[in-house]
This record gives structure tokens, C-alpha cells and sequence, in this order.
């Protein structure tokens, strides 16, 4: 084919601010398996902000094309692909490239596949015009489904994994989430949704407009002071021995010992933030409560079936976090406004090709 350009957002170098839109080469062939997708909607994760101020603990395979979060229309579908073809909406996971032959990929969670190479990471993301996506990732997207919304289908996968999968929310339990980002909101209304009976939201001042949406999305209580606000609204809840629940979705270490002061004993935590800093505290809360403590990465098939099937029935509603909506060459405006805390997600709608 020949080649033709496009616009693209490039993370180029390992620096900070070092990310910008480019013409680039669009892709010129597929592989038998693979499908061209054009990219009509992307949504900006907490951890592009973070790339884009080379903050980031990951990996990062720069010049790498940005946007693991994404849904479009198929352009063109490999000889082998079956189940898609031209013109079909969808949506796509985020693991871009896994290996197929370990426990994990073969038992299905090809999400903890130590081969695992993600979009916009390490391979070429859809802030684009078009990507190259394999068949395996893809999703058919109900109409009933706008491409605005679907654009959060990942991270609202990344959520019910935590929220539903790996933690078991009896209804009436006390559930307290740390971190009012995008992840710690929809666990928020994942957890809402399994039958918690009283449900708090731990931030920081300058997450006031995040902590007015949990609040909208049904939070009972919001908590912004500190240490010992955070363990008076606790003690204030049921027995006063803790909440049932703790679910740390912050990008700090620290609230780690946080949640082991507020979780009940033979309580639970669910860890899905990232946080590079060593701990520096004691885990003997841990042994001494008896409490069950998990991690919680990415996301599978069937949990994208599953959130797909709640977002087409209106059943779970992504759209109180997105603050601002943007062509390709308005994408500083969505990492600026995300990273000074005034808006929890920005959607990227790239001009169609």
C-alpha cells in the first residue's frame, strides 16, 4: 500500500514534557490476525499524565504512539480474522502483544502474562487517525454504547476486576476507597452497585471536584483532612472496629498503612494503584488483624463482556468523569487539566482518516 500520514500523540523521549503531536507514518499492512482500526475515541489515563512528566515505574518503549484506552470502527480485517470485518464498531483491550503459551494466557489471564506488551507503552497506542490492533483484543460495541463512553469500557475493566473479581462485597459492607481518580470512582460505583452499604472516599484538598462526582456517584462520606478524619468516620460506621472493605486506588505507597488502620480485623484490601515508593512502615497490622491483602492488574475477556453488558444497559455509567472532550490537537489541554486535578478524564476524538 502506499504510505500515507497521520497525526499521532508521540511520547518521543525518556524526559519530562516530552510528548507531543506529530505527523507519522499510518500503518501500511496488517497482519493476518490483526484488524486496521480508525480511532474515534481515546480516553487519557492518569498514567499517560504520568508519562508525559516521565513519572512513570513502567517500561516505556519510546517513540511509542500514546492511548491504551480506545474504541473506533474496523477499516480493514486480516485474511484469518473471523468474527470481524469492515465497518464494525468495537472496542479494544490493552494487551497488545502476550505470549499464548504460558499458565496464564492458556488459563485465560493473559492479563498477568510475563510477555505481556501493552499499547502505548510498548507498542504503538490509538491517539491516532488508525492503529493496528489483534483480532483477540477486540469487542463488538452496541449501538446503544457512543464511542465518548466506550472510550472508559478499560478503565471501567481495570475497576471490576478489583472491585468484583478479586474482592467479595457482601451487601451492607463498609467499603472506604482511597484515591478519587478515574479507577478509585469507578470502583466507587462498581462497589455501590454489589450491595455496600455505606461506602467512603478518601482525598487530598485539591481533589474537591473529584471527591463533588463521588458524592454523585453515591458516596455516603468524602474525606479530605487527613489521618484522623479518615478513622473518626470509620470508628463511626456499624461496631466502629473498621470498614469490611478497603479498596486503595492511590498512586502513593503510604496509603497502604492508611487502609491497614481503617479495615475492620479479617477485613480485606484490594490494592489497584500504582506507587513506587517503598513502604517504610510495619506490616503487623496485617498479621495481627488477620486481613486478606490482594493486588489487582488489568483485566480479561469475560470482564469485558461483563462491562460492556452493564454500560448497554445503563447499568453502569462511566460519563460523570469525563470533564473535557478533545480533537487530537487538543490532548495538552486533557493532560494539563487531569494532572492539576481539575478534571478527572479527558476523552481524545481523533479525526476520522
Amino acid at each position: 500500500m502506499a504510505e500515507t500520514l497521520m497525526q499521532a500523540v508521540v511520547h518521543y523521549a525518556l524526559r519530562d514534557g516530552a510528548i507531543e503531536l506529530r505527523e507519522v507514518l499510518a500503518p501500511a499492512e496488517i497482519a493476518d490476525d490483526e484488524v486496521l482500526l480508525a480511532s474515534r475515541a481515546v480516553g487519557v489515563c492518569g498514567s499517560e499524565v504520568h508519562q508525559f512528566h516521565n513519572q512513570q515505574s513502567w517500561t516505556v518503549n519510546v517513540p511509542v504512539i500514546l492511548g491504551h484506552e480506545f474504541c473506533g470502527v474496523v477499516a480493514r480485517a486480516g485474511k484469518a480474522v473471523k468474527g470481524f470485518r469492515e465497518g464494525d464498531r468495537v472496542c479494544s483491550e490493552t494487551a497488545a502483544s502476550i505470549c499464548g503459551e504460558c499458565l496464564y494466557c492458556r488459563s485465560g489471564e493473559y492479563n498477568l502474562c510475563p510477555k505481556r506488551l501493552g499499547f502505548g507503552a510498548l507498542r504503538d497506542g490509538a491517539m491516532a487517525e488508525f492503529v493496528k490492533v489483534p483480532a483477540r483484543c477486540l469487542h463488538h460495541l452496541p449501538d446503544a454504547v457512543p464511542f465518548a463512553k466506550a472510550a472508559l469500557t478499560e478503565p471501567c475493566c481495570v475497576a471490576y476486576n478489583a472491585t468484583c473479581v478479586h474482592t467479595n462485597i457482601r451487601p451492607g459492607d463498609a467499603v472506604l476507597v482511597f484515591g478519587p481518580g478515574p479507577i478509585g470512582l469507578l470502583c466507587l460505583a462498581l462497589a455501590k452497585r454489589s450491595g455496600a452499604g455505606w461506602l467512603g472516599v478518601v482525598g487530598l484538598p485539591q481533589d474537591a471536584p473529584r471527591l463533588a462526582i463521588a458524592r454523585q456517584l453515591g458516596a455516603d462520606r468524602v474525606i479530605e483532612g487527613g489521618r484522623e478524619e479518615m478513622l473518626s468516620a470509620v470508628r463511626s460506621v456499624g461496631d466502629g472496629l473498621g470498614v469490611d472493605v478497603v479498596i486503595d486506588a492511590a498512586g502513593h505507597s503510604a496509603t497502604l498503612e492508611l487502609g491497614l488502620a481503617a479495615v475492620r480485623p479479617k477485613g480485606q484490601i484490594t490494592k489497584v494503584g500504582w506507587g513506587p515508593q517503598p513502604l517504610n512502615f510495619s506490616l503487623d497490622p496485617l498479621v495481627q488483624k488477620a486481613v486478606r491483602l490482594q493486588g489487582s492488574f488489568s483485566h480479561n475477556f469475560p470482564i469485558w463482556e461483563k462491562v460492556i453488558a452493564l454500560m448497554a444497559a445503563g447499568q453502569l455509567d462511566p460519563s460523570p468523569l469525563v470533564g473535557r472532550t478533545e480533537p487530537l490537537s487538543g490532548w495538552r489541554a486533557c493532560f494539563d487539566e487531569m494532572g492539576a486535578g481539575r478534571i478527572v478524564k479527558g476523552v481524545l476524538l481523533p479525526e476520522k482518516g
